[in-house]
């Protein structure tokens, strides 16, 4: 598995938004369903937004890699309003060095919780 997803996996899963932030580039851009957020600002709004809200955890089922592009399959696991929810996840991750640079994440279903 690529080190720089490795690491993004174990921060989230810790709830460790310093963590999870500090593998990301400054400008990078994070797409899921119709939402976009670019920057670290951005970035520790939508990320401490879920941690709290959502409780998600993640488990990396496959991983592909090539040069600086890395696809992952993973499982999702959250709750929302209460109810707990699984999610087949497919991400696609640009890095930069060892850190993201842009992610595009599509959740089997819609991305959308509502």
């Amino acid at each position: 598995m690529s080190e720089a997803l490795r690491r993004h996996v174990a921060a989230f899963n810790d709830r460790d938004l310093r963590g999870l932030l500090d593998g990301f580039t400054d400008d990078a851009v994070w797409i899921t369903g119709s939402s976009v957020v670019r920057g670290r600002d951005e970035l520790t709004e939508l990320f401490s937004g879920a941690m709290e809200q959502l409780l998600p955890t993640l488990t990396v089922e496959n991983v592909l890699a090539d040069g600086d592009q890395v696809a992952a399959q993973l499982t999702e696991r959250l709750t929302h309003n209460g109810d707990d929810h699984v999610f087949a996840i497919a991400g696609f991750y640009r890095l930069s060095g060892d850190r993201i640079a842009s992610a595009k994440i599509y959740r089997e279903g819609s991305a959308e919780l509502g």
